[in-house]
C-alpha cells in the first residue's frame, strides 16, 4: 500500500490560504471599483445631458423674453389682462350714483312742510355713503320758521326702508335686469293707483330676455340648418323647403313660452306686466291649482311671474270675520343706520329765501346703508313711511327740491330775528 507523506508545514498551509483570500479581496475590489467607475460615468453623462437641456431651455427663454420685452404694447396688454382678472371684484364694489335722485325723492318732504336743498355733496368713497347738504325748511304758514318741520324731518329717517331683489318668471327663472322696464317716459315708477300696486314690464321678446329658452341649442339648430342647406344646394326646391321648415321650428321653439303669458304692447314692444306688489286677492288660494297663480299665507308665490324681494316679507293673518289681512314687514333693510350718527343737524338759523320769505336754514349730514348703492343689488327702491318710490336708474323729476341758498337775517330785520325758535337739536 502506497502512503503519502505531507512534507509542507502547517504554517505554510495558513500562508497559502491567506494569499488566496487576499487575491479574492483584490478581485472583489477591482470589480466594485470598475462598477463605481461605470456608474459615475453614467451619472456624469446624465448630469451633462441635463445641463445641456437646461442651457438650451434657458437660451430659448432668454430669446422669447427678449422678443416679449421688445413688444411695444406690452404694458397695455398686461394692464388689460389685470383688469379682466379683476372684473368680478370690480363689479362687486361698483356703486350706482344715479340712485341718489330716488333717495332724495323719498327722504325730502314736499307737502305743506317743504324742505328745499341749496347745496348737496355726495361721498360714496367711505364705508357709509354720505350726503352733506345745506337746505331750508318752510312750514308754508305762520310761523314760517318752524323747528317742528326740521324735527319731523330728522325723526322720519328711522322709518325709512329700502327694498331690492329680482323678477322671476312663472317657472322660477331669474329675468335679466336689462329686460325689465320699471319706469315710464316721465321717469316715474309704473304704478296703478286703483289698487296702490307697482308693476314693471318684461320685454319677453327681447334678445336674451326669455330665461326658459336655451339660446345655445337654438343657435346650434340654426347652424345645422345652414350647413344642411349648403351641403345640398343641388336639391333646389326640396332643400329650400326643408331649411324653411327647420327655421320655422326653431322660431316656434323660441316663442313656445310666450304663449304662457298675457302680453301687451308698450312703446311698440311686446311686454308682459309683472306685479312688484303682490295681487293678494287674485293670487291667494288655500291649495295650489294647476295653471293658476298661487300665493300662500307665508307669502310664497308660484306659477306667476312676480318680484322676489330680498327685504319685504308678506304674511297673511286670518281675521275674526274670515278675511285675510296681509302684513308686509321690512325689519332689516333700513335706509339710514338706526343710530344718532345716521342723521346729524350741524347748524340751523333763521333766514330769508330768494323771494325774501322767512325760512329756516340748516345744514345736515346723512349716512346711508351701503347696500343701497351696490350695483349687484338690482331693482332698488327707497321706501318712505307713506309709500314707495323708484330708485333704480330712473330720472325722477327732482328740480323742485333745489333752490337758491337762503340768507341769514340782516340787522334790523325784526320779523326774522324775533320769530319763535323751537328745539334745533
Amino acid at each position: 500500500m502506497a502512503r503519502e507523506i505531507n512534507l509542507v508545514p502547517d504554517i505554510k498551509n495558513e500562508m497559502i490560504k491567506a494569499l488566496k483570500l487576499r487575491n479574492l479581496i483584490f478581485f472583489i475590489c477591482i470589480v466594485v471599483a470598475s462598477a463605481s467607475v461605470a456608474v459615475t460615468a453614467v451619472f456624469a453623462t446624465i448630469a451633462g445631458g441635463q445641463q445641456a437641456v437646461v442651457n438650451s431651455k434657458k437660451g430659448t427663454i432668454d430669446n422669447l423674453s427678449s422678443k416679449l420685452n421688445s413688444y411695444s404694447d406690452l404694458s397695455h396688454f398686461l394692464t388689460i389682462k389685470d383688469q379682466l382678472s379683476n372684473i368680478s371684484s370690480i363689479t362687486d364694489n361698483k356703486q350706482v350714483l344715479s340712485r341718489t335722485f330716488g333717495i332724495l325723492s323719498a327722504i325730502i318732504p314736499t307737502g305743506a312742510d317743504t324742505i328745499k336743498i341749496s347745496e348737496l355733496n355726495i361721498d360714496l368713497s367711505g364705508e357709509d355713503p354720505t350726503f352733506s347738504f345745506d337746505a331750508q325748511a318752510d312750514a308754508g304758514s305762520e310761523p314760517y320758521i318752524d323747528y317742528n318741520v326740521l324735527d319731523s324731518f330728522k325723526k322720519s329717517m328711522q322709518y325709512m326702508r329700502y327694498d331690492y331683489g329680482e323678477y322671476i318668471d312663472k317657472y322660477g327663472n331669474s329675468i335679466p335686469s336689462y329686460c325689465i322696464i320699471e319706469h315710464g317716459n316721465d321717469g316715474a315708477s309704473l304704478y296703478e293707483p286703483t289698487n296702490k300696486s307697482y308693476y314693471a314690464y318684461w320685454l319677453i321678446t327681447g334678445e336674451g330676455c326669455d330665461p326658459t329658452l336655451d339660446r345655445s341649442a337654438a343657435n346650434e339648430d340654426e347652424e345645422e340648418a345652414l350647413e344642411s342647406n349648403e351641403d345640398n344646394t343641388t336639391n333646389d326646391s326640396n332643400t329650400t323647403n326643408d331649411s324653411a321648415d327647420t327655421n320655422n321650428n326653431t322660431s316656434s321653439d323660441s316663442n313656445s313660452k310666450i304663449t304662457d303669458y298675457e302680453t301687451e304692447s308698450y312703446n311698440g314692444q311686446t311686454v308682459v306686466k309683472i306685479w312688484r306688489t303682490p295681487q293678494f286677492s287674485a293670487w291667494y288660494k288655500e291649495e295650489p291649482r294647476e295653471g293658476e297663480p298661487y300665493m300662500d299665507m307665508d307669502g310664497n308665490i308660484s306659477n306667476v311671474a312676480h318680484f322676489e324681494s330680498a327685504c319685504i316679507k308678506y304674511t297673511g293673518n286670518l281675521t275674526s270675520d274670515n278675511k285675510i289681512n296681509w302684513v308686509p314687514t321690512n325689519k332689516d333693510c333700513k335706509l339710514v343706520p338706526d343710530n344718532e350718527e345716521g342723521i346729524k343737524i350741524t347748524e340751523s338759523s333763521n333766514g330769508r329765501n330768494a323771494s325774501s320769505e322767512l325760512v329756516l336754514r340748516f345744514s345736515a349730514i346723512i349716512k346711508f346703508n351701503p347696500e343701497v348703492f351696490k350695483y349687484n343689488n338690482t331693482h332698488m327702491l327707497a321706501i318712505p313711511p307713506s309709500g314707495r318710490y323708484n330708485v333704480t336708474d330712473s330720472y325722477v323729476q327732482i328740480q323742485n327740491m333745489f333752490t337758491e341758498r337762503a340768507t341769514d337775517c340782516e340787522e334790523g330785520d325784526i320779523e326774522c330775528k324775533t320769530t319763535t325758535e323751537g328745539n334745533n337739536n
